[in-house]
């Protein structure tokens, strides 16, 4: 499993296990922003504690989901960048311009401060991005 994404009251939770290609990056912003509006969410929250790397693409590619979920009504917030890839994010003059939190909680609690949505309500499994679908 490479990604998975839950419905947690009126946010998503995308949680990526392993690092992406730049292809599997593009069809994760594409599932993302389509999910927004098949379920009208008002908030992502994405977890990278599982990564170790985080390069340029991937970054570029979460700004411009982040922004593009704003286009569509959501806010987004990054949780779990290890140390690593903080001091890296900074020593490179990065700008992710992204909300982070430190954990799922705390990226829970900030979506419900920036959004009318709410966390309160079932989870359901939205979807799974397979290793055998990497090709």
């Amino acid at each position: 499993m490479l990604v998975s994404v839950l419905r947690q009251g009126d946010f998503l939770i995308a949680s990526i296990h392993i690092a992406l290609d730049d292809k599997e990056l593009l069809l994760f912003q594409e599932d993302v922003l389509a999910k927004i509006g098949n379920y009208r969410s008002r908030g992502i929250v994405v977890d990278v504690a599982e990564l170790d790397v985080l390069d340029s693409f991937a970054s570029r590619t979460l700004r411009n989901l982040a922004r593009a979920a704003r286009l569509r009504g959501a806010e987004m917030v990054i949780v779990g960048i290890q140390p690593e890839i903080a001091f890296a994010i900074v020593e490179l003059g990065m700008k992710l311009d992204i909300h982070t939190a430190l954990d799922l909680e705390d990226g829970l609690l900030l979506l419900e401060e920036l959004t009318p949505g709410s966390s309160r309500a079932g989870r359901s499994t939205l979807g799974v991005l397979k290793d055998d679908e990497r090709a």
